[in-house]
């Protein structure tokens, strides 16, 4: 292969990049054996319909694994320890090269641990599969949809939302943000009214470089997209920066297991060094507001994009302030319900600065909170 050739297959990897690669990998060891663990679950199928070379050269030109050959490595390990259980992986991108490239990557199949790679379209293929999905099996998928730019073909992930398992997709916001306002071709307007599900890309404008504005609606689109099911869905959304602290996109995460929402959360913060992200933060990124119901001063955490350990605390102290005996039960399931802030890994570290910072009271089952404010 020409060297030219080979810039082409084997991509380069920004530190975000691989900061994702390392969150994808983590989160699918500790999936993979929580449920392999279930006496319910037959086995499991991972689908990444985009995935690329699986080789990639970092900002050093040294080699780097990608999300396939991490993912499969990990349920390799994961079949030969529950050897009567099935772990299927397809592999998909629209470069033969590409293909070719992470086939001479890819462990070897054993009998109960199979890959299918193929050449084409990702939304086809997850239409096809899609087709087949049958509940009944009791197979367990996780699919990852990775598209280069703010591309999302709703029709192609309907099936995966209303069967049991989990998406994420990589939503490029900044590619929304930059690009919306002065999109003219017609063929990107289309792109980004299918992606945000509107008859009229110039609805869009007023969400300028609002992220938030972004998130809600794909979050209404997943909701919509779900149906109406009794089936509680949850959805998480964590951003990544570039080195530059550009916000570049988010990794939304959708699930109707509550476990695999808990868990996702935990190893985002643990893989963002117990943060919500890699946003570099200036001193604490606080400033002073006026509390008008008590006329004082109090400090606010304010960066929404990179939240830590003492914000959590803070929407604690804000949702039980002044109430006595509440039941820790109650502090985490506050917890759990939140789209970024996690309990599991973290109960500790919550309940030191609920002491040190608010004077909270706390027993074996109960935290009594005070009036104070930041």
């Amino acid at each position: 292969m020409s060297s030219s050739n080979n810039r082409k297959v084997i991509s380069k990897a920004s530190p975000h990049t691989v900061k994702k690669f390392d969150l994808i990998e983590e989160y699918i060891k500790s999936w993979a054996q929580k449920l392999m663990l279930n006496d319910a679950c037959n086995g499991l199928v991972f689908i990444d319909c985009m995935c690329n070379s699986g080789i990639y050269t970092d900002v050093e030109g040294k080699f780097v694994k990608g999300t396939p050959l991490r993912v499969a490595k990990a349920l390799l390990d994961v079949a030969r320890t529950y050897t009567q259980k099935q772990v299927f992986l397809y592999l998909n991108d629209n470069s033969e090269d590409k293909i070719e490239e992470l086939k001479k990557h890819l462990p070897t199949e054993e009998r109960n641990f199979r890959i299918v790679t193929s050449v084409g379209d990702g939304n086809e293929l997850l239409k096809t599969i899609g087709s087949q999905l049958k509940p009944t099996k009791h197979l367990h998928f996780f699919l990852l949809y990775d598209p280069y730019d703010a591309s999302i073909d709703w029709d192609a992930l309907l099936p995966f939302f209303k069967n049991w398992g989990e998406v994420l997709i990589n939503h490029m916001i900044s590619d929304s943000i930059r690009a919306i306002s002065l999109v003219k071709n017609n063929s990107t307007k289309k792109k980004y009214e299918g992606t945000y599900l509107v008859d009229d890309v110039k609805k869009l404008i007023p969400f300028g470089s609002n992220k938030a504005a972004y998130e809600q609606r794909l979050r209404e689109v997943i909701e919509f997209l779900k149906g109406s099911s009794e089936r509680k869905y949850y959805i998480a959304a964590f951003p990544f920066f570039n080195t530059k602290n550009s916000l570049v996109y988010d990794l939304v995460h959708c699930t109707s297991h509550e476990a695999g929402f808990k868990l996702f959360k935990k190893t985002a913060w643990k893989t963002f060094g117990d943060q919500s992200s890699l946003k570099k933060r200036h001193g604490e990124e606080r400033q002073l507001v006026m509390d008008f119901a008590e006329g004082n001063l109090c400090r606010n955490v304010i960066d929404e994009y990179c939240y830590n350990i003492n914000s959590v605390a803070s929407y604690v102290q804000d949702n039980f302030r002044g109430k006595k005996d509440v039941s820790l039960d109650d502090v985490w399931s506050l917890l759990d319900e939140h789209p970024v802030f996690p309990s599991d890994g973290y109960k500790s570290q919550i309940k030191s600065v609920l002491k040190k910072d608010y004077d909270a009271q706390i027993s074996i089952q109960t935290i009594s909170f005070s009036d104070r404010r930041e």
